[in-house]
């Protein structure tokens, strides 16, 4: 007769699974299975932070047998997820990529603990917080606002860790949004939440950058008193037929003032591609007659990453001509600076700026690049 998994079995298995999918061959999954489960299990059980949280999150009558029920309730959701995790996989051990997750679910934990917010889902790389799930509170949203930057900072802790362990600074971006969701206990043991707002948080989620922390206008509109924001970005997000507006939260005044530590200098979200363009190179006034095909590897909203097969001068201009199915048609003129240029391989990886495109052209782009995004 098999015997019911505890908590801890559960949630390891759930990230055995995900790291798992990092190992390369189905022989190497099938080898690590039983005994990831079996150590991570262990791990998890003699973890403070795990059974603290998993214990304030159970009902006062948590042992008599839960019936299936849901309610409809106010909530302020927050989703962190570490970017570019999965490309550890190519150079770290399954063991190493555990010890990294462990340490960050530890880390981010006692944050969460701090500001009075509920971990519902520990998603490999990413973790979802709530924050009013029990019982709505006046200051849920500035809870939320304030452990999302507690969370941004703690990151420093964590990079050192890193950096006297032997691995490499790791960056978390975090959507906030807040609205109605359906609360209800999944097969009479975990407590979860479904619903639009749901969705919506993992849509904003994926548009921030390292660092960043951006929320929907629902949670600005009950926060834009105590906050400070940067310019609004619309957004047009899956599921949505109207564009969406975000924010980034650069600070708070409550419950004290804090700021957001900066991580990325990027100006929008980059997504990464694969096709050709040519180009010209500009000099003075003058467009070389010459062209030559590169390809475009990344797309953010200003710029491009191509791959040349010519050096190019820092912060030289070129014209580009751009056969992109983003836009439909051809674009009219685009010029770009050369920002970054390096070798690789058999050619060039550069880093260009627009510096001139009509407005269809920079409409078109920037609606591929959220649709990229939003999946």
């Amino acid at each position: 007769m098999n015997q019911p998994i505890s908590e801890h079995q559960a949630l390891a298995a759930k990230i055995s699974t995900v790291v798992e999918s990092y190992l390369p061959t189905q022989f190497e999954r099938s080898a690590a299975h039983q005994q990831l489960q079996q150590r991570i299990a262990a791990v998890l059980a003699d973890s403070p932070w795990l059974n603290a949280s998993l214990a304030a999150s159970k009902p006062a009558d948590s042992e008599q047998e839960p019936e299936a029920s849901a309610e409809s309730r106010t909530v302020t959701l927050l989703l962190a997820d570490i970017r570019g995790f999965h490309t550890l996989a190519e150079t770290y051990s399954a063991k190493m990529l555990m010890n990294l997750l462990n340490r960050f679910y530890s880390l981010m934990a006692g944050v969460v603990q701090r500001y009075g917010g509920y971990i519902d889902r520990p998603m490999g790389d990413a973790m979802r917080v709530l924050f009013g799930l029990s019982q709505s509170k006046s200051n849920d949203v500035e809870c939320a606002l304030a452990c999302a930057i507690a969370m941004q900072h703690a990151m420093n802790d964590y990079n050192q860790q890193n950096k006297e362990l032997g691995f490499p600074e790791l960056y978390m971006g975090i959507g906030i949004n807040t609205g109605t969701v359906l609360a209800g206990e999944l097969g009479g043991e975990q407590h979860t939440v479904i619903g639009d707002a749901v969705d919506l948080v993992s849509r904003i989620e994926a548009q921030s950058l390292r660092g960043q922390i951006l929320m929907s206008e629902a949670t600005f509109k009950l926060a834009q008193s105590y906050t400070l924001v940067g310019q609004s970005n619309s957004v047009q997000v899956k599921g949505r037929r109207k564009p969406v507006l975000l924010y980034e939260l650069l600070g708070t005044t409550q419950p004290r003032t804090m700021t957001v530590p900066r991580r990325e200098i990027r100006k929008s979200p980059r997504v990464a591609v694969s096709m050709p363009c040519y180009f010209q190179v500009v000099k003075g006034k003058q467009v070389k007659s010459q062209h030559c095909k590169a390809e475009v590897i990344d797309i953010g909203y200003h710029g491009f990453l191509i791959l040349s097969p010519v050096p190019l001068e820092h912060f030289s201009e070129i014209k580009l001509e751009v056969s992109l199915n983003l836009l439909a048609t051809d674009t009219s003129e685009i010029y770009a600076r050369v920002l970054h240029c390096e070798s690789v391989g058999q050619g060039f990886r550069c880093s260009l700026e627009f510096t001139t495109m009509d407005l269809a052209g920079q409409q078109s782009i920037k609606r591929f690049v959220d649709n990229m995004i939003s999946g």
